[in-house]
């Protein structure tokens, strides 16, 4: 079995809403294939006249409503999900007939909306999420490449071998085997995870923490960003915010503790989730659509409970250790495995990450990522007009509260004997995922998204 190479700023990346695999993904390609454009010879490129996108599988059946014809056209003027200015790529491809100028070098390469075709969702590519992207001349094609946005905001290029990385020094590819190592060692999960960070991107211990903090920071500017506003969000649905209402319901004498604690935890879920909605900057964890689960823990462990950032960086390397596993052996795409992956993933994350902070042991992180995971099985992907919105914000509230109670679960109970492990309940989501009917993964085609609820 191969081992985990990913790099914590790879499954947490900072990028514009409201989906990693509709928005980041597409961005990325776009991005890669200018730079491809930029390497031709002048007189190769010479006879390049328009640039043509493809959008296959969901990226065709949603990509409307996810904003995936602006992410490519903002990756093909230059622009990278890290510092693009979130409000500027809502106005792409606003009106019809703009026509938008890719300049390399002297030449001139022009852009439209008519330029993007919104392909076949069946279709015989090996994955789900599929784009192809052609630099046209008058009579052929002068530049082609096929793209998978396989979730979590992770690009593959068709013909290109995987990038290559540095081995990490604790190898491993499943829990067990992190556990084995873990216990073997005598070293502690947060020192395994700094280590092996370093290994694979040559970081020192401080700037790895320094990229942790940033991360942190945007996951607090989402959530205060979010309950500041008020109104309706882009898109058709015309769905009403409601981080704001709930935050100050919580601030009010209304409401008793417990139920104040955990009102609070929904509106700071909200509010991330509706600033994704709403195509502003989130960190995945592990996916656009589920990035307000482990933000809403976050905050509300900081402000609060007053946790540090010390102790909230130890939580993020335990919840990466989850998402490691989960994508390296199943999947965090919606298209791929439903919403089990993203909200049910990240509600495993979240599990391991209040676990961590708590001061649990790596037994105890485990098994609440693993009851978490467990009991968000099955979940299907089906956003109503492939907007972000319905059901995927409350879906986000909801799950950070599975984490907390899949943490307490876990926490209080006696873990040597708990019965399932988190490689079991994994490889269980991998299967449901093949089996699940293709109309509940992110098209549109079936469940709540046949819900009529326009105005």
């Amino acid at each position: 079995m191969s081992i985990i190479c990913t790099s914590l700023f790879e499954l947490f990346k900072v990028g514009p809403g409201p989906s990693s695999s509709h928005t980041i993904g597409p961005m990325k390609a776009g991005l890669h294939f200018r730079k491809l454009v930029e390497k031709l010879p002048d007189d190769t490129l010479e006879h390049g006249s328009r640039i043509e996108v493809h959008l296959f599988g969901s990226l065709s059946a949603t990509g409307k409503g996810h904003g995936t014809d602006r992410a490519v056209t903002g990756g093909l003027l230059g622009w990278t999900p890290e510092t693009c200015d979130a409000d500027a790529l809502q106005q792409l491809l606003s009106k019809e007939h703009e026509e938008y100028v890719i300049s390399i070098r002297s030449k001139k390469i022009f852009f439209k909306s008519k330029h993007i075709f919104f392909d076949k969702i069946k279709h015989p590519y090996p994955f789900q999420n599929t784009l192809i992207i052609k630099l046209m001349g008058e009579r052929k094609v002068i530049l082609e490449r096929e793209y998978y946005s396989t979730g979590g905001g992770f690009l593959q290029v068709k013909g290109e071998p995987p990038k290559a990385v540095n081995k990490p020094q604790y190898p491993y590819s499943n829990m067990a085997e992190l556990k084995k190592i873990l216990e073997q060692q005598k070293i502690s999960l947060r020192d395994l995870m700094m280590t092996n960070e370093q290994s694979l991107t040559g970081l020192s211990w401080e700037e790895i923490d320094k990229k942790l903090d940033h991360i942190i920071d945007v996951m607090e500017h989402a959530v205060e960003n979010g309950l500041k506003k008020e109104g309706l969000l882009p898109g058709p649905i015309r769905l009403h915010r409601k981080a704001s209402t709930l935050y100050k319901m919580a601030q009010s004498s209304l409401l008793e503790i417990p139920d104040r604690f955990f009102v609070f935890l929904d509106a700071y879920a909200l509010a991330a989730s509706e600033e994704n909605a709403a195509g502003n900057l989130i960190v995945t964890a592990p996916t656009s659509g589920s990035s307000g689960v482990i933000p809403a823990l976050l905050y509300s462990h900081k402000h609060y409970l007053k946790k540090e950032n010390r102790i909230l960086r130890e939580g993020l390397l335990a919840s990466a250790a989850i998402g490691f596993v989960a994508k390296h052996n199943a999947s965090i795409s919606g298209a791929e495995v439903g919403c089990q992956g993203e909200i049910g993933v990240a509600a495993s994350m979240g599990a391991a990450f209040l676990s961590k902070i708590a001061g649990c042991s790596i037994q105890v992180i485990e098994n609440a990522a693993e009851i978490a995971l467990e009991h968000n099985l099955g979940m299907t992907c089906d956003p109503i007009g492939g907007y972000v919105q319905i059901p995927c914000i409350e879906r986000n509230a909801v799950g950070a509260i599975d984490a907390y109670n899949a943490y307490l679960l876990a926490s209080t109970g006696d873990p040597k004997k708990h019965k399932l492990s988190f490689d079991q309940v994994v490889q269980v989501m991998l299967e449901t995922g093949r089996d699940m009917s293709t109309k509940y993964k992110e098209t549109s085609k079936g469940g709540l998204a046949l819900c009529d609820i326009y105005c």
